[in-house]
């Protein structure tokens, strides 16, 4: 397999998209990795497998209308293996296999098969001291987007998922790329004021635009570069409700074709006034795990 993803938008060839097989039973109040989960836990809202799987397989019908290559984690059983994207990213030819929270190791294990068809040399996997996770990775042209914590409590943050360990690991593995970190908000108990991973307040859609959700950044500097690199105009700033529903996880398998929330109304007005095809899906119940389009896919080829 030639690997191969140098941007969020360009078409897409092929994706790990996870799976809410055997998804396991609710999980209790400690076993909670971020505040919406605890949140839907709390208030007896948690989704359940079998909407999951609807969801999903609403997902899987739309990759099949684009004729996209979709490979599926081996199912672990009562085991959560919806969010693919946590486990590894492509940059380039590259797969990196994250260091994720150590429960997670055996959804690693589940994509094996996946990760037997590429080039040995290809495949990286970080030191222990270093945390990065996808939902933190993003590619756009010649920069890579780097969602981080820099809070001297890191380590007491479990919402906290890629450290500036991380950030210089992808600064020494592609050193031709302009790496820019960004330093998010975090909040164990407030789902509204936590940014879980970069992909939770900003994404690139289409060639120049983007989703993005001001108050996800630490930094107001951070948010400035964004405006900036792609100018105010071509930004859709979404509010602090939109952001809790995750409108900035949306994912696109091509320049002009964005997979979206069927909720997401504002958003998706907005796409279609800017010239893209939006494919709406049910995906309310897993946004309740603070995941959604982006955390469920794992791209491994765009054009």
């Amino acid at each position: 397999m030639k690997l191969h993803v140098t941007d969020e938008t360009s078409r897409l060839k092929a994706v790990i998209l996870g799976t809410a097989q055997s998804n396991g039973p609710t999980p209790t109040i400690d076993e909670a990795y971020d505040p919406k989960s605890l949140e839907h836990i709390k208030a007896g809202t948690y989704p359940v497998e079998e909407d999951m799987i609807k969801e999903m397989d609403a997902f899987n019908e739309v990759f099949k209308k684009y004729d996209v290559k979709v490979y599926r984690p081996e199912v672990i059983e009562n085991y959560n293996q919806i969010f693919s994207r946590d486990i590894g990213f492509v940059i380039d030819d590259i797969f990196i296999k994250a260091n994720i929270l150590p429960d997670r190791e055996r959804e690693l294990d589940a994509i094996q098969y996946v990760i037997d068809q590429m080039d040995p040399t290809k495949v990286v996997r970080p030191p222990e001291e270093v945390h990065i996770e996808g939902g933190d990775v993003m590619l756009y042209n010649d920069h890579i987007f780097i969602g981080t914590y820099k809070g001297s409590d890191y380590k007491d943050f479990i919402t906290a998922r890629t450290n500036m360990a991380g950030v210089q690991f992808i600064k020494d593995l592609f050193p031709h790329k302009i790496v820019k970190e960004f330093d998010l908000v975090k909040s164990k108990i407030e789902p509204r004021d936590n940014a879980l991973h970069l992909d939770c307040c900003f994404q690139p859609v289409g060639s120049n635009k983007g989703i993005i959700y001001k108050s996800g950044f630490r930094e107001e500097a951070d948010y400035m570069y964004l405006v900036n690199l792609f100018g105010r105009e071509n930004l859709f700033h979404i509010e602090r409700e939109e952001m809790y529903y995750m409108n900035s996880n949306v994912f696109s398998i091509d320049k002009d074709v964005v997979v979206s929330e069927r909720n997401f109304t504002r958003l998706n007005n907005w796409l279609r006034e800017n010239g893209f095809t939006v494919e709406e899906i049910p995906y309310a119940e897993i946004s309740k795990q603070e995941g959604l389009l982006r955390c469920s896919t794992l791209p491994l080829i765009r054009e």
